[in-house]
């Protein structure tokens, strides 16, 4: 319970860094900005960003928007402000407002040094492990025969036209969902392909392709290899900010709790 609190209130605390948002509309004066779109589609449970959103959604989500602030605007003109329930509810809110405020100024007073990250590196390199990739192409056909046929003609190229015609076969005769990239599946990982296809594309050596179809759920591949990472070490420099960051939100945490443990033990506190 306590770390999802903590987690809670660090959010809001970076909540409040963010830089000023970009207005989108005016409404009687008030700016509506990017940043309270945001909020509206946050609220509605949308796992996307305002600015990915098609155009005519954008515009019915400002709208939405637009129209609260008009109900907003004659809430207060209602007189409601002055009522029992908006001054107890407007006191919470300050409340949280000072807490949020309090304790992103305790964030922005915790520094971490180039050494601390340096040495957390060195702790967790495990963490920091770049595995193995390829860059590779296939075509994908129904049968053996076709994935043979297509083989003796790649085995007929020399080696200096052999990347262009093999995306020129992919294009031709490729029945999966890359040959229009001309087979170019990208950089993956051993684990990210099915296992006869990974451990065929892993045995090559960049320039060169399967001399034999390789079987899959999918059908028969060919596959030629563009280029090979060995697994490394991801460099220090790389991920130096992010080290910093989370050191910082570590130190930020047991700041908080020791600073609640030692109100709470000074505080009388009651069940109820």
């Amino acid at each position: 319970m306590k770390k999802f609190l903590i987690a809670g209130m660090s959010a809001a605390v970076l909540a409040l860094s963010l830089p000023a948002a970009e207005t989108l509309a005016t409404v009687n004066g008030h700016k509506i900005t990017k940043e309270e779109v945001q909020s509206v589609l946050n609220s509605m449970g949308a796992r996307t960003t305002y600015d990915a959103l098609p155009d005519d959604v954008k515009k019915r989500v400002l709208d939405q928007v637009i129209e609260q602030e008009l109900l907003q605007e004659k809430a207060i003109k209602s007189g409601i402000t002055r009522s029992k329930e908006y001054k107890e509810a407007l006191e919470k809110l300050k409340k949280k407002l000072a807490l949020d405020i309090w304790m992103k100024r305790e964030l922005d007073a915790i520094k971490v040094s180039d050494v601390e990250a340096k040495k957390a590196y060195e702790e967790h390199k495990n963490a920091f492990q770049r595995p193995e990739m390829v860059h590779a192409r296939h075509i994908l056909v129904k049968t053996e025969a076709e994935a043979k046929k297509i083989i003796d003609e790649l085995k007929k190229t020399p080696k200096s036209e052999l990347k262009a015609k093999f995306i020129e076969l992919a294009k031709r005769y490729s029945t999966g969902p890359s040959a229009v990239k001309g087979g170019d599946l990208g950089m993956f990982g051993r684990k990210q392909m099915v296992k006869p296809f990974s451990d065929a594309a892993f045995s090559l050596e960049a320039g060169e392709f399967t001399k034999k179809p390789v079987k899959t759920q999918f059908g028969y591949h060919v596959i030629f290899v563009e280029e090979k990472k060995p697994a490394q070490t991801i460099p220090f420099e790389d991920v130096k900010d992010r080290i910093k960051q989370n050191l910082k939100m570590e130190k930020f945490k047991e700041k908080i709790k020791k600073i609640a443990d030692q109100l709470r033990s000074k505080a009388k506190v009651t069940y109820q």
